[in-house]
């Protein structure tokens, strides 16, 4: 229980900054909000092993539903990292009909920019050219044993997936920070 309780200051003290301009905009997303399908967000966690010691973030959180399903299903502390400021507040509103909020928070915050080396989770649906350019932040911030997952897009050649799994026609991918 103090290690869980921790790893909640932990995470709360990474993103409780980056709340504080919360709603202000800070440049057009990436790539446009594609939901990612219960059956892929209950795979892809699973695939992560998620446990109740884990603070997932997960990196263009859309309407939170991931971080949502990571405190709901397991316990573990989420933490949605959004651009969009109509979705963060999408996210908001699903994490109060959650009943989740003292394991969940929503950031306002360029993935690219945010600090997510408080993860020991991190699940994302980004386009390959992004995922490619996450990788140099992925090895300088995480620590060895944090666990990535993707939806529907690896990597590339640069860094292979350990593992992939179809789920109904939707690749999910994983890897582990060395």
């Amino acid at each position: 229980m103090k290690t869980r309780f921790a790893a909640l200051l932990v995470a709360a003290a990474l993103v409780a900054p980056a709340n504080a301009g919360q709603f202000k905009p800070n440049r057009v997303p990436d790539v446009p909000y594609v939901p990612t399908p219960e059956s892929v967000v209950d795979a892809m966690l699973a695939l992560a092993h998620v446990t109740s010691a884990d603070v997932v973030y997960d990196l263009g959180s859309g309407d939170g539903r991931i971080p949502i399903a990571a405190a709901k299903q397991y316990g573990a502390f989420g933490v949605g990292i959004e651009m969009d400021s109509l979705l963060l507040r999408r996210s908001n509103d699903n994490l109060k009909q959650a009943g989740v909020g003292d394991r969940v928070r929503f950031v306002y915050g360029d993935l690219f920019e945010t600090d997510i080396s408080g993860a020991t989770v991190v699940t994302m649906f980004l386009l390959p050219r992004l995922t490619e350019r996450l990788i140099p932040k992925f090895t300088r911030e995480l620590r060895p044993g944090t666990r990535i997952v993707s939806h529907k897009y690896d990597m590339g050649e640069t860094w292979p997936p350990e593992q992939s799994q179809d789920v109904d026609g939707l690749m999910i991918y994983l890897w582990t920070v060395k």
